[in-house]
């Protein structure tokens, strides 16, 4: 097991990678008996594993990411007569551990809570960092908080029950972090793709644990996303605008695309190709970062309609104004923040993306 910290504005958070959740006691406040949300298909998996307690459960998906899930849940903890002493444990993947830790914060004006991670998205990425909340109608994470959880628990031999695409899903934030922060990372990923895509505990631990240590290194320089913690939006602002298009797609072949990770995978391309036109990478360098998102079976190619891009990404929540702050790759493992008018970057997607 590898700990990490993040020493947020409300206290501390230790994140424990290759914990189980099995031992989830060592972990909660002595004599609170936890309030427990969770999905329908988590508890059926590994519902007989928790801690006792009431058991909240919510759909799946992002269409279950609301405030209406959210009010049903403050409902429930009212019914269940929750006070300021009340802990909440969110087990789960992001969507969970996303509304869980809203709930928390606005219930009673806080109280506190904890996660056990299921995916390999929520591990390295969802659960990690205290950013909690829902969408509002099609604008992603628009309503929310910054909050970070008591612990994180990321069990990897949750992770044995994901479907393959989910997999995949997690590996894209992990190819985030190593082209932001660590080139020896990423070059790791690379040589080990398949034992990566086929769970090898050893290789998942390393690869877990090295985005944690990133997320939380950069999380603790800046809680709020004032300033370093933007290169860990690399990717989102075209990444969310696919993500919100795939939500109101109605044919197969594009809900073949559902899922953050994919999504941000073709962020990362479209930000690789951007920073190669502003002269910052090789054209080399964007075909190995495409190379290997391909080979861990997630899509590379931008046949989307330039116009629907652009006006997905003018809801981005980083847009300031006619500006934005867009994250650049300076080099692999080196990324840059700089702002730029709403303009270039949509000039960029037109001569891009090429569906009709």
């Amino acid at each position: 097991m590898k700990s990490f910290q993040v020493n947020g504005l409300q206290g501390l958070s230790s994140i424990h990678v290759g914990e189980s959740l099995s031992n989830i006691g060592a972990y909660l406040p002595a004599g609170v008996t936890p309030i427990i949300i969770t999905d329908e298909t988590i508890k059926t998996l590994y519902g007989k594993n928790f801690p006792d307690g009431p058991v909240l459960t919510i759909g799946t998906g992002e269409k279950i990411k609301t405030l209406a899930t959210v009010e049903t849940l403050l409902r429930e903890l009212i019914r269940l007569s929750c006070d300021r002493t009340s802990f909440i444990l969110g087990i789960g993947g992001g969507i969970v551990s996303d509304i869980t830790g809203f709930v928390a914060s606005v219930f009673l004006r806080g109280v506190d809570f904890g996660f056990v991670s299921t995916s390999l998205l929520s591990q390295v990425d969802a659960s990690v960092g205290g950013k909690n909340g829902v969408n509002l109608d099609s604008f992603k994470n628009m309503v929310g908080v910054f909050n970070q959880p008591k612990f994180v628990i990321c069990d990897i031999d949750l992770l044995q029950t994901l479907p393959k695409t989910e997999i995949s899903n997690g590996l894209a934030e992990i190819v985030k972090h190593g082209l932001i922060c660590d080139a020896d990372m990423l070059s790791f990923l690379e040589n080990n793709r398949q034992k990566a895509l086929d769970l090898d505990p050893d290789i998942i631990f390393r690869l877990v644990a090295d985005s944690v240590a990133i997320k939380s290194r950069v999380v603790g320089e800046d809680e709020k996303e004032a300033g370093k913690r933007r290169i860990l939006n690399f990717g989102h602002t075209i990444g969310h605008a696919v993500e919100t298009l795939n939500q109101t797609k109605q044919t197969q072949e594009k809900m073949g695309l559902a899922g953050h990770g994919r999504a941000i995978s073709l962020g990362m391309v479209a930000a690789a190709m951007f920073s190669q036109r502003k002269k910052l990478i090789s054209p080399d360098e964007v075909d190995r970062i495409t190379s290997l998102l391909r080979g861990l079976n997630l899509p590379v190619d931008l046949d989307y309609r330039a116009d629907q891009i652009i006006a997905a990404a003018s809801r981005d929540k980083k847009k300031q104004g006619s500006s934005l702050h867009y994250v650049f790759l300076e080099a692999i493992g080196t990324a840059r923040v700089e702002k730029i008018p709403y303009d270039e970057m949509n000039d960029f997607i037109r001569s891009v993306f090429t569906g009709s």
